[in-house]
């Protein structure tokens, strides 16, 4: 037995095949991430979730779930959680209405809670483990990709709005994973079509973008590095960079969590160093930098997951020639991701008195 299951993998469908089950029962396989096309409707995610757990009860399950525009399953009773950058706006408006005691950026910072332990607590009764949130990106107002999923420009206000939401998905039971380290805003490219490049010195990176993650060292689970270069730092995107994810995110600013690549099959992932790289490169460079865990994305459905078993295969191979050498510390912190309370009943939940009152605080 491996004791180390880096790969997270995603289904094709509503319900998993007899290939599915193969393959999140290989010990290389430490979870599923879910996307829309994984949705119907709250009974069948759940069942879905529940199958998932019978192949193995310690696999993970992840999903894109921010609020706003990145939310996967919108229907069948699951709430529109704002985007985070209606609660920064909230913050602000009491600022801006020459509010002295900061009564606006507490409300902001009860209606951030509320929005985590809704998302959370609904992901929950579905069996969902981890959402993919909160973003920690600084809005530059130049990232296509960025824009409204996050807080504001302030790393201040964005630390404080995050924490929030992180305490009330914990309340929930939900694993959280703050993204994407040491800041996507400032780049206009898409690192799902490009790899955008990032000209600041590392200097000022950590006293704006990245300083999020130092100040909440003691409260992140996780962390999803960006597909970016930082050129002044490291030729390499930060989630392939030992510098990135070792001398400054676990060593200068103190995080213990796990740590996720991005998708691996996104465009910015097949490229390190000028040189076209396969997934299972991407993913090697990505363990050895310091990650815990690879995101493989959307590979189900293309050539019926080829990819996915080519990733699965090729890793075993590593670690038989002794190219990649598992890490106990890496399973430990993804064991620590799944859920300690079994989930509540979405019937529950809905007369719940912490849920009706989260969802009265949610900004409008």
């Amino acid at each position: 037995m491996h004791s180390h299951a880096p790969l997270i993998i995603d289904v094709a469908g509503h319900s998993l095949t007899t290939l599915d089950r193969q393959r999140l029962a290989h010990p290389l396989v430490g979870g599923v991430i879910l996307f829309g096309r994984n949705w119907n409707d709250r009974g069948q995610l759940t069942a879905l979730c529940r199958q998932i757990k019978a192949v193995r009860q310690d696999l993970l399950v992840a999903v894109d779930h921010e609020g706003g525009r990145v939310q996967r399953f919108r229907t069948d009773g699951f709430t529109h959680v704002p985007p985070m950058a209606a609660l920064g706006e909230m913050w602000l408006r009491g600022s801006r209405a020459g509010d002295a005691d900061g009564a606006a950026a507490l409300r902001a910072m009860n209606a951030a809670t509320a929005a985590g332990f809704v998302l959370g607590a609904e992901l929950r009764a579905c069996g969902v483990d981890l959402t993919f949130a909160p973003v920690l990106d600084l809005d530059h107002g130049e990232s296509s990709v960025i824009g409204d999923r996050a807080f504001g420009r302030d790393p201040r206000m964005v630390t404080v709005l995050a924490q929030a939401v992180m305490h009330g998905l914990s309340q929930s039971g939900m694993a959280h994973c703050g993204k994407h380290f040491p800041g996507h805003g400032f780049v206009k490219a898409d690192s799902h079509l490009a790899i955008p490049v990032d000209h600041r010195s590392l200097k000022t990176i950590l006293a704006d973008d990245a300083a999020p993650y130092g100040w909440l060292s003691a409260s992140l689970q996780a962390v999803m590095p960006a597909h970016v270069i930082y050129s002044r730092v490291d030729k390499r995107p930060a989630g392939f960079s030992a510098y990135w994810l070792q001398d400054i995110l676990r060593h200068r600013l103190g995080f213990t969590g796990a740590i996720f690549s991005d998708d691996l099959s996104m465009a910015a992932a097949r490229q390190i160093e000028g040189r076209e790289v396969s997934f299972t490169d991407a993913a090697l460079a990505s363990l050895d930098a310091g990650g815990d865990m690879v995101l493989l994305c959307n590979q189900s459905v293309v050539a019926g997951g080829a990819p996915i078993d080519e990733a699965i295969d090729s890793l075993s191979r590593a670690v038989l020639e002794g190219r990649w050498t598992p890490s106990a510390a890496s399973e430990e912190r993804r064991l620590a991701l799944l859920p300690r309370a079994p989930a509540p009943e979405w019937a529950a939940l809905m007369v719940n008195e912490r849920y009706m009152l989260a969802l009265s605080l949610l900004p409008g």
